[in-house]
């Protein structure tokens, strides 16, 4: 396994990495909208914090030589899915490869962020 870690991308606020890559698939934990320079929440709307979360997922994969192109799969969570439109509206501006993806509402997320996004991707 290859560790993938960059401060362009929010450092990990526990104990797990930011992204693994293992034979030629790129595991990237969920990232939420924390600014990577400041360690902040961004306590934006939804589109907004959909876009921070983006651009964080988009300094993992560059960290690991992959781009949004090459994402096959992401698991996106959302504080309310009254904000599914919006999410979506963001969200469809960089994961253009349509990848395979669930998106759920949960009760509760890290930080009271309102999405968090995680990715598969294949390295090539």
């Amino acid at each position: 396994m290859k560790y993938i870690s960059t401060d362009k991308a929010p450092a990990a606020i526990g104990p797990y990495s930011q992204a693994i890559i293992t034979g030629n698939l790129l595991f990237a934990s969920g990232q939420i909208a924390i600014n990577p320079a400041t360690g902040e929440v961004l306590n934006g709307t939804i589109e907004e914090q959909t876009e921070l979360v983006c651009k964080n997922i988009g300094e993992i994969l560059k960290a690991a030589g992959a781009e949004y192109s090459d994402v096959v799969k992401t698991t996106c969570f959302l504080a309310d899915i009254a904000d599914f439109a919006a999410f979506n509206e963001v969200y469809a501006r960089y994961f253009t490869g349509k990848p395979a993806r669930s998106c759920v509402a949960v009760k509760d997320l890290p930080k009271s962020v309102l999405c968090e996004i995680e990715i598969i991707a294949e390295i090539k």
